[in-house]
């Protein structure tokens, strides 16, 4: 009989105005900035056993402003810088389409999610999802999850603005990934 796979919750984190600065479209290298406390917040999650997984949007591939390559070099230097803090991710999905790709990745699609449970064996349903835009709270009922809104990036002005025009409000506000983490933890706890 075979073995049956255990599915485990994950953290999903939105790249840009979560854990690095929002930079519009970050298209050089040197535009990386990791937020002082991105670190320390991982490594919280991290030390847990909790799957840290990115999932971001990336059009600007598509709409050819930078090159697929300079995506697979940003997540490297953000995965040095983490190291070099004692913090990883697991894991990093994109989509390169924009909106009229038609495809099924875009968030607040699931695609990138589905794809990260098959090959992570994760359970969506008991998951989190930790982003300044509500696409990403809408990824994360979407699928059954629960969604974060953190105030850096958009986020301030998303919920300021745009909070009484959404159909679901998100499970937690908080002002940046660290509370996001702790607001996590302390569920799960």
């Amino acid at each position: 009989m075979p073995e049956e796979k255990v599915l485990r919750p994950a953290v999903f984190l939105d790249r840009d105005g979560t854990i690095c600065e929002e930079m519009g479209y970050l298209n050089h290298l040197s535009r990386v900035h990791i937020f002082p406390f991105a670190a320390a917040a991982i490594r919280k999650l991290n030390q847990t056993g909790l799957p840290v997984i990115v999932v971001t949007n990336q059009s600007g591939i598509s709409r050819r402003i930078f090159p697929e390559s300079l995506v697979v070099q940003v997540h490297a230097r953000i995965s040095e810088e983490l190291s070099a803090a004692g913090a990883r991710v697991d894991a990093y999905y994109y989509c390169a389409h924009t909106r009229q790709d038609d495809c099924s990745c875009r968030k607040p699609l699931p695609g990138l999610l589905e794809q990260a449970a098959r090959e992570h064996n994760l359970r969506l349903d008991r998951s989190f999802v930790v982003g300044d835009r509500y696409a990403d709270v809408e990824l994360a009922h979407g699928v059954g999850g629960r969604g974060v809104l953190v105030l850096t990036g958009y986020g301030r002005g998303e919920y300021e603005f745009y909070r009484q025009e959404w159909p679901r409000q998100p499970d937690s506000v908080v002002e940046d990934l660290s509370g996001a983490v702790d607001t996590i933890l302390e569920e799960l706890s």
